[in-house]
């Protein structure tokens, strides 16, 4: 367990913005900085960062919290987890109890493997500096291949031994366990049990997530190796923490350039990228023979919408620049292509080139993707089809951009360029954005279908027990209190500080101010009554502590409360849902808040009152006596009162 003392220490010297800045390319807007959001195909900036508050929201997904729910979400981390990772960019020492044997193996699995990963990339690197055949084979390799010492250490490169066995008996020496070795496909298991490693005899290239956690690896076999062998690469398999269409090799070492130039390379292999780094362009990464993915685009997204892509001139090349480009126009990136010549791929036009030649042609021969489209589909095609089928291709292309200017830009260009009138381009574009609209909506439509009938299924097959405090029983009205009780939490959390009653005279004669927070706790307990919501009543009653201990900043509070369920919850309660100019802003004073907890407090009484109705008639329904009919009756006759009153004082009341 990390003490209390030490969390305080790390959220004291927690940067929001430095913090998601490490996975969001943010931008100034007023107090707040804006991006895109991480957590959902986010294509206009709805993610913002409050450095002041220390907490971020999504106004599309709805995500929010603080720095470690950032963490946590992102990168998939327990809160113990995501609070060392803070702890150690910030330099703050945590120190815990050495974990048994026992609870060493009820360790999350995902992190075990990291763990194991992150030993192995140490374990190659020092082989390849400090190991005989290390330095002789894999060290060798590398500088004869022209990369500096210090951009092998950048990527910690490393070697693996030829010996099928040598990581496996260092590692099980270490205490590494067999089970997390193959899990995270470091090694492979035999038919009768025993482990080979999968990356005996290659040069290693680690793969590392945005934040620099090593997820996985790829192997080489050397060039004396690679004759007659059709696989020279060999990359980890899919694994709990690694999908390889997923994942883009050299993100964490190109995210800050890539944010500050505003423009991402995209490679097709390790030493491309390696070789660029080399010739001082940071900003570049590598989908290493995949197919690019919609989940690759996204990612490159967060930091910018401007790829380009750079592959060798040959049929290959071509063929990689075309492939993939509908997604990425479809993501909303703008795209440029620029082909090296004579076949060259980044990796060996840098062995020929200076850095400076490099940089200068890489920045002169950027062709614009329509430009490049037409060219590589329409040069000498004369047949009349084959003609129809590379425009069609072409307009295909720019129907999936989402930006209305920019599709009509880029219509008009293609018009131009291929000598149709443009709006015969303009009609054909519409035909196949409606066609996909009607082909998303019917798709849409059976989801939707699909899951009104799972939620019809399980509605069908749950009974719902009453909560403890308050009856409601019946899913509509558990809903609505639960509704109710969020947004008086919500009203707690961002004005429960403030007095919305002055000099209140009490029983022995002195008098007191009274907050929101203390007028809404005081008047749902003069009856009895608590919320059903644990982490809602855990918000209000702790505001209520807080504010009678003098600290009256509840949002600060609540970001770094203990329980993750409160924390998230207050701080998603808490996040302004709109930015707006303080001359748009509508003034809330006392008699707003007062006027809105009233209601709020009504509106719960009435779903509470409608719960107990319906609860008696049931009873009602099953009475067996005069008596009991007799008493339950009264009962109906008193909640009937009650609910009356209610109405009446709801109609009485102001409804912002």
């Amino acid at each position: 367990m990390i003490d209390r003392p030490t969390i305080d220490r790390i959220m004291d010297a927690t940067n929001i913005v430095d913090v998601v800045s490490e996975f969001v390319s943010l931008r100034k807007s007023g107090t707040s900085y804006k991006g895109l959001c991480p957590f959902h195909d986010d294509r206009t900036p709805s993610f913002s960062v409050s450095p002041s508050r220390g907490v971020y929201k999504c106004f599309s997904c709805g995500k929010a919290g603080n720095a470690v729910n950032f963490i946590m979400e992102h990168e998939q981390m327990t809160y113990p987890e995501a609070l060392k990772w803070l702890a150690r960019k910030y330099g703050i020492e945590v120190k815990e109890r050495e974990l048994s044997d026992e609870e060493r193996e009820q360790e999350n699995e995902r992190e075990s493997i990291f763990i194991v990963n992150e030993w192995a990339a140490g374990y190659y690197h020092d082989v390849l500096f400090n190991d005989p055949d290390g330095q002789a084979i894999g060290l060798a390799y590398f500088r004869q291949r022209g990369f500096r010492d210090d951009i092998i250490r950048k990527f910690r490169l490393g070697f693996a031994l030829s010996k099928r066995d040598a990581m496996i008996t260092t590692a099980r020496k270490k205490g590494y366990k067999d089970t997390f070795l193959v899990k995270s496909g470091l090694c492979g298991q035999r038919e009768n049990g025993t482990l080979y490693e999968r990356f005996a005899g290659r040069v290693m290239f680690p793969w590392m997530s945005v934040s620099g956690k090593v997820f996985a690896f790829g192997g080489r076999l050397l060039d004396s190796r690679t004759k007659g062998v059709s696989q020279k690469y060999v990359n980890s398999p899919d694994s709990p923490i690694y999908h390889k269409d997923h994942e883009l090799y050299g993100i964490y070492q190109a995210k800050k350039a890539i944010s500050k130039e505003d423009k991402v390379y995209m490679v097709e292999g390790y030493t491309d990228v390696i070789a660029m780094h080399q010739c001082g362009i940071e900003n570049v990464v590598a989908n290493s023979g995949t197919a690019l993915s919609i989940y690759q685009i996204r990612l490159l997204h967060r930091f910018t919408s401007n790829v380009v892509l750079l592959y060798d001139g040959d049929e290959a090349g071509i063929h990689a620049a075309l492939r993939g480009t509908d997604m990425l126009l479809g993501e909303g990136m703008n795209i440029k292509v620029l082909l090296l010549p004579d076949n060259d791929d980044p990796d060996s036009f840098a062995r020929k080139h200076t850095a400076t030649e490099f940089r200068e042609y890489v920045d002169s021969h950027q062709t614009d993707f329509m430009e490049f489209k037409t060219n590589v589909l329409l040069r000498g095609v004369n047949d009349p089809i084959e003609r129809s089928k590379a425009i069609t291709s072409i307009v295909k292309s720019i129907s999936v951009i989402p930006d209305q200017i920019v599709r009509a830009t880029y219509v008009k260009e293609c018009a131009r360029r291929i000598g149709i009138a443009e709006q015969t381009l303009i009609n054909e574009t519409n035909k196949m954005i409606r066609s996909e609209r009607e082909q998303k909506a019917k798709q849409d439509e059976r989801e939707a279908n699909r899951q009104l009938a799972t939620s019809a299924a399980t509605t069908a097959s749950t009974t719902v027990n009453p909560p403890s405090g308050n009856v409601i029983g019946a899913p509509r009205y558990e809903q609505q209190s639960v509704r109710l009780e969020r947004m008086m939490a919500q009203l707690v959390v961002r004005h429960g500080a403030e007095v919305i009653l002055h000099d209140l005279e009490n029983e022995d004669g002195t008098t007191s101010d009274v907050t929101l927070a203390e007028f809404i706790y005081y008047d749902l307990h003069d009856d009895g009554l608590q919320f059903n919501d644990l982490v809602c009543r855990t918000i209000l009653n702790e505001a209520v502590a807080q504010i009678q201990a003098g600290n009256g900043n509840l949002v600060e509070f609540f970001v770094r409360y203990p329980d993750l369920a409160v924390s998230n919850l207050a701080t998603t309660l808490g996040a302004e849902e709109y930015h707006l100019s303080e001359s748009l802003k509508m003034k809330v004073d006392d008699e707003f808040l007062k006027n809105q907890a009233m209601r709020l407090l009504l509106e719960y009484r009435m779903v509470i009152v409608r719960a107990q109705l319906d609860e008696c008639k049931k009873q009602m329904a099953a009475a067996t006596s005069d008596q009991e009919q007799l008493q339950i009756l009264n009962d109906i006759n008193s909640l009937n009162a009650i609910r009356t009153e209610i109405a009446k004082r709801l109609g009485n009341s102001i409804i912002i």
